[in-house]
């Protein structure tokens, strides 16, 4: 079983999933933050995959993508850094980025290498289902990786239920028709659009994103779905603390407790 359905069939409920970016704020930072989640109890680890236009994302997460690339970070020097981390990594892994990278680096050979990392999901904001379903389906089972696909308020229905159809692992449900970035609270609005699709009883969990920054807003998501996403307050921390490897436990644990 992959880990991300092992995990959601482990744990129910409060699943934190901690976003950063690969190559940020150094090149060869990646495997030391990912231990260091790790060992402060996130759940779930999703390494960005630096694009020169991250559409999905706000200026915190743009910024780390530019710096990242002025490190001279890649697809490749990725997939080198994470050779080996099963040796040190035991939580699930997804990688997040968008399609053009991994077109131009083969997506035969990116779904192959990320395979031998043991990487376990792939969250691309700008795969459309349909491509998905024609072109992709077949290479990503073949290699073992949870396609993770985005819903937002503005989802219709029937496409939530076709995404729930044809999902595993989790549904990343967006928590605001806007770009990614910390906030200090989640709206009647929001929580409406939570209520709702928890009203549609799909079969897939669910982790909410977009604006989880700290204990209020990551216990709240947490009401309405199995966790939640963190990932420009992490990026925050990373870019405001020299310190910042020996920051991440005390950053975990305020997340997850008042």
């Amino acid at each position: 079983m992959n880990r991300i359905e092992q995990l959601f069939r482990d744990k129910k409920s409060d699943i934190l999933n901690v976003y950063f970016t690969a190559g940020y704020p150094k090149q060869d930072d990646t495997l030391a933050v990912m231990k260091a989640l790790q060992a402060a109890g996130t759940d779930i680890i999703e390494v960005g995959m630096p694009f020169s236009d991250p559409v999905a994302d706000g200026p915190t997460i743009q910024a780390s993508n530019q710096v990242a690339l002025d490190n001279g970070m890649s697809i490749s020097i990725l997939l080198k850094q994470l050779v080996s981390m099963r040796e040190s990594i035991d939580v699930p892994v997804v990688l997040m980025g968008y399609l053009n990278p991994i077109i131009q680096y083969g997506l035969e050979r990116f779904c192959r290498d990320a395979q031998a990392c043991g990487v376990d999901g792939l969250i691309l904001p700008d795969l459309p289902m349909a491509e998905y379903l024609s072109e992709y389906k077949s290479v990503f089972e073949e290699a073992g990786l949870l396609n993770i696909f985005l819903i937002t308020p503005q989802t219709s229905e029937e496409r939530i239920r076709l995404i729930d159809e044809h999902s595993q692992g989790f549904i990343y449900m967006v928590s605001s028709a806007g770009i990614t970035g910390a906030k200090s609270d989640i709206s009647e609005a929001q929580k409406l659009y939570f209520e709702r699709v928890n009203n549609m009883l799909l079969s897939t969990p669910k982790l909410i994103g977009f604006g989880i920054s700290d204990h209020q807003t990551f216990s709240t998501a947490c009401n309405y779905a199995e966790g939640a996403i963190v990932g420009s307050a992490f990026i925050n921390l990373l870019r405001d603390n020299p310190d910042y490897i020996q920051r991440i436990t005390p950053f975990v644990k305020s997340l997850k407790e008042a």
